[in-house]
């Protein structure tokens, strides 16, 4: 029992990373419309950038400054956030398909140096001895593991919170408005560009949050987490939560992690060791399936904005009769 409820706490803490990093997305892609598939490079940066302001010194690289987790979060979070801002800067006025390609060749870009700059990542063996909150309690699992899900709950909240105020406020019905017509807004005296790079900058900031905290959580990282499987596993996060709504992006996240980890155990259950690599690959058939069969049900995902559909009450075959009669 004791070490079901561990493993409960430790299947929440990643799926609520990933729900930091869903909200993120949504609010470039459900918020304003930008089409971003090169988040895996965000959370990377959020990630080696945290892991080298709080290892010990190593002279095998740059970095290893040794400084308190918490700085190396809010680090995370500036740099991820300048990044995105640049990045933003350099690809926002292209549109649709062309912005996805760009994205997608910074975060390829990202991995690439991740994989090669082995005297500032560690290159392929990656960074280790990255500190973890709660350390001393790494002996006993359970306490380890709800001592991270409440850290990670509470980071996850105050996301949320602020995420839904500003997508409340005068700046979130902007970006709204550049969503919904771009012309509209920019006939009011709004700029469109620098509204996006805002928009673009806060979701990568958060982005690289995740990241720093899926960091400290395990205590290794390596380029290989930061695969483009990453940026299709939180693209179904959020399309299945619903795009544009804040509560569908954790919900989603929680749902689609649920469904990823629980196809990888049954894998490991039904299929002989020599066949669970090729095995693996039902973990995406299953997350595929899933998403047409929530796509048919709920086109708009579980939260989505719903379509008002007339309702043929009584009232309203009373009207249709009236009109018809008169006619």
């Amino acid at each position: 029992m004791m070490d079901l409820l561990g493993y409960g706490a430790f299947f929440l803490t990643t799926a609520l990373i990933f729900s930091l990093v869903t909200l993120g997305l949504n609010l470039q892609w459900g918020l304003t419309g930008l089409f971003n598939v090169g988040l895996a490079g965000f959370v990377a940066i959020g990630a080696y950038t945290s892991a080298l302001l709080t290892t010990p010194d190593d002279a095998a690289r740059l970095g290893g400054f040794g400084l308190p987790i918490l700085v190396g979060w809010l680090g995370a979070m500036v740099v991820g956030g300048i990044a995105a801002a640049l990045t933003g800067m350099a690809t926002l006025r292209l549109r649709s398909d062309y912005l996805a390609i760009t994205t997608f060749g910074v975060a390829v870009v990202v991995q690439l140096v991740a994989l090669n700059a082995q005297k500032l990542t560690g290159g392929p063996f990656g960074i280790g001895f990255i500190p973890r909150p709660f350390g001393g309690l790494a002996e006993t699992p359970l306490l380890f593991n709800l001592s991270n899900l409440a850290v990670v709950s509470a980071v996850t909240l105050i996301a949320y919170l602020a995420l839904e105020h500003l997508s409340r406020s005068p700046w979130g019905r902007v970006l709204k408005a550049l969503r919904e017509d771009e012309r509209a807004a920019i006939s009011l005296g709004k700029s469109a560009r620098f509204y996006r790079i805002q928009a673009f900058a806060v979701g990568g900031a958060i982005m690289a949050l995740a990241g720093a905290l899926q960091a400290h959580f395990t205590g290794f990282i390596a380029p290989d987490n930061y695969l483009p499987i990453l940026t299709f596993q939180v693209w179904v996060m959020l399309i299945v939560g619903g795009s544009g709504s804040n509560l569908g992006a954790v919900i989603g996240s929680i749902l689609v992690w649920g469904i990823w980890a629980g196809s990888g155990t049954l894998t490991s259950v039904l299929f002989a060791p020599e066949q669970q690599a090729r095995a693996a690959s039902l973990q995406i058939v299953a997350i595929g399936v899933m998403l047409c069969v929530i796509l048919l049900i709920r086109p708009n995902g579980l939260f989505g904005d719903r379509l008002r559909r007339p309702r043929l009450g009584k009232r309203a075959k009373v009207a249709t009769a009236k009109s018809s009669y008169g006619s």
